[in-house]
């Protein structure tokens, strides 16, 4: 049995990855919830996280930290976390990567909070770059891989998803437009069972973190 330690279902966007791969592919896991009351690493997490950070899986009281690691890990044992085919896989792993590491002023712009939705406001150029970046890389992977094998990126569900799925929260969140194939995709993502259950569970949250709120007036209060 796995245990996942992670954070707020509002706020906690790397919590949600590993949180939603376990659950499509019928991963069983001990919940563990914890409260994340800011970012970076929290002295309070280190019970349960080596780097004070959470997603924290562990095997057998052995810690996997980080989310592309507890990923990689899960594929290592379980079967079709990535996709079968070599080629597609590889493109899989490398907009997983690129997910992982980049997107830095759409995170800081965009904080993920479930519960708001908001009118939105024209995005600063660095942003909007990271927002056309992201509608690409959706736009290529379902055009040159999935075909008629599913709604998601590369057909069937895979780690690539899991790692994209805060974003589409952050995209309904901020009311940001997106071309066809790119909303085609953010839709279907909404629509996935734990997606859904990952959503309902955010918003009867009753926590609530003033500097992630605080974005609302800027994106001009709810819609």
């Amino acid at each position: 049995m796995y245990a996942l330690y992670f954070g707020n279902k509002n706020y906690s966007s790397w919590s949600l990855r590993p949180w939603v791969l376990m659950k499509h592919f019928d991963i069983p896991f001990e919940a563990h919830q914890v409260q994340v009351s800011g970012k970076g690493a929290h002295a309070g997490h280190r019970a349960y996280s080596a780097n004070g950070l959470v997603p924290c899986l562990h095997v057998d009281g052995f810690q996997v930290w980080d989310t592309l690691a507890i990923a990689e890990f899960l594929a290592e044992r379980h079967p079709g976390l990535w996709p079968a085919d070599a080629l597609a896989r590889a493109r899989a792993r490398s907009v997983s990567a690129e997910m992982h590491s980049g997107f830095g002023a759409l995170r800081t712009a965009m904080p993920m909070n479930i519960k708001l939705r908001l009118k939105g406001k024209t995005p600063s150029p660095e942003v909007q770059a990271d927002i056309d970046r992201i509608a690409e890389i959706w736009t290529q992977a379902r055009e040159e891989f999935a075909g008629d094998a599913g709604p998601y990126l590369f057909g069937g569900f895979s780690i690539a998803d899991a790692m994209y799925a805060p974003v589409v929260m952050r995209f309904v969140t901020y009311n940001v437009a997106l071309p066809p194939v790119a909303a085609a995709y953010r839709d279907a993502m909404l629509a996935h069972p734990a997606m859904v259950e990952w959503a309902e569970a955010a918003r009867a949250e009753p926590v609530a973190l003033a500097a992630y709120d605080a974005v609302a007036e800027a994106y001009g209060g709810p819609r």
